[in-house]
């Protein structure tokens, strides 16, 4: 049986929604139906002598015994159990002589209602329990002192108790999250300095033997050497990050189909065109002369454009938009403007469909690659993200490399 259980506020919980196709209640109501019924009976059979007599009678048990059957549906409707609940035993109070008019039936129902429903429903449920009991007591006559004193102090203490399995339950959930995110920040922590250990000492030495090796090509023994060393490294440190990944991993579905490659500048353009197909004219443009990108780079100017231009047609109310990337010698610059009025994203806030996490990911990407982001509304109108991000030499050539490798 499928069920959602949803917080109120003030931390109340709302009743339990049950899909149509199951029944409202499960084995456990059923227990706890029947425990209570038993308890009642029992009660009824052996402690009725309210006048000195004992006066069990057939219509006194089956009242008593049908009182029980709304806690079935405790857990999806407490509110209706409640009421039924009370019109039973008052029926069966009026009918027969009852040896008590706060049994565990209605222990139960109360109970179910103060852990499933909000403060102020409570509180109603708790003033009607008691009343109803009180002038089911009466039958025509005051009831007796202890009658009047047991009623309203039995529903603070079962109204109490519920409140305070609630709170708790709130303590659990709450101090499991945080052991629950400890823990994701150590694992973080964890890979993270073993990624630089890998970074700090394979791939430095790998760089340090191929330029040894391109230093030294007319000794074929120092080369040979120096390109053993890289071998060895390059499989090693490949093996510690494949090792790595299946950590981050674990857990995971497996793919039914290849991964797409990552989006990079040239998708810019297919970027712009879905922003014009959505609705916002968008305008493109390239300045400079266009060079080939790190991919890492490359990712961040695609996901920086899609973040910024969802944002836009979710939050700007903007006419017209528009993308422009910029090629410096030494770093490369992705503008997206537009000219509407509404209100900006708040700091962290994530656009449905993008690849990024809102203003909160642009600066944490672009921070990754020690650039500069500028998010804000513009002097003239409309809102701006500007991402500067610096690309090294060494890392050019070696996206230059690897785009005239790919078209040979």
């Amino acid at each position: 049986m499928t069920s959602s259980r949803h917080l109120a506020p003030g931390g109340a919980r709302t009743p339990l929604h049950i899909d149509s196709d199951e029944p409202p209640w499960t084995r456990n109501d059923a227990l706890v139906t029947a425990g209570a019924c038993a308890m009642n009976l029992l009660s009824y059979v052996f402690f009725n002598d309210p006048d000195g007599r004992h006066d069990v009678s057939v219509a006194g048990f089956l009242l008593v015994a049908l009182a029980a059957v709304p806690l079935l549906a405790r857990r999806s409707h407490p509110v209706p159990a409640l009421a039924a609940v009370l019109a039973l035993d008052a029926t069966a109070a009026l009918t027969v002589p009852l040896p008590t008019h706060f049994g565990a039936v209605l222990v139960v129902a109360l109970y179910s209602v103060a852990r499933a429903c909000p403060g102020r429903v409570t509180a109603l449920a708790a003033v009607a329990t008691v009343s109803l009991t009180l002038l089911s007591q009466a039958n025509g006559r005051i009831p007796p002192w202890q009658d009047v004193i047991a009623s309203p102090l039995t529903t603070l203490i079962v109204v109490a108790t519920a409140l305070a399995i609630n709170r708790w339950q709130q303590e659990v959930a709450a101090n499991r999250r945080l052991l629950a995110d400890r823990a994701v920040a150590d694992e973080r922590r964890r890979i993270a300095r073993e990624l630089h250990d890998i970074v700090a000492h394979h791939i430095t030495t790998m760089q340090l033997m191929a330029g040894g090796a391109r230093a030294n090509l007319a000794e074929p023994e120092v080369v040979r050497d120096a390109l053993v060393t890289l071998e060895s490294s390059g499989r090693l440190a490949l093996r510690e990050m494949r090792q790595l990944l299946d950590v981050l991993r674990a857990g995971d579905e497996p793919e039914t189909a290849p991964s797409l490659p990552q989006p990079g500048v040239d998708d810019l353009d297919r970027l712009v065109a879905e922003s014009r197909l959505a609705g916002l004219p968008t305008a493109f443009g390239v300045t400079g002369p266009q060079r080939p990108l790190p991919p890492t780079v490359g990712l961040t100017v695609f996901r920086i454009a899609q973040e910024a231009l969802t944002n836009t047609r979710k939050h700007a109310q903007a006419a017209r938009a528009s993308v422009q990337l910029t090629y410096h010698q030494k770093r490369v610059t992705i503008e997206i403007r537009d000219d509407g009025g509404g209100a900006p994203p708040q700091e962290g806030a994530s656009a449905v469909g993008s690849g990024g996490h809102g203003i909160t990911g642009m600066r944490e990407r672009v921070a990754l690659h020690g650039g500069t982001l500028a998010v804000g509304p513009q002097a003239d109108g409309g809102f701006a993200v500007v991402a500067d991000l610096p690309l090294p030499t060494d890392e050019a050539d070696e996206a230059a490399l690897q785009h005239e490798g790919a078209r040979r």
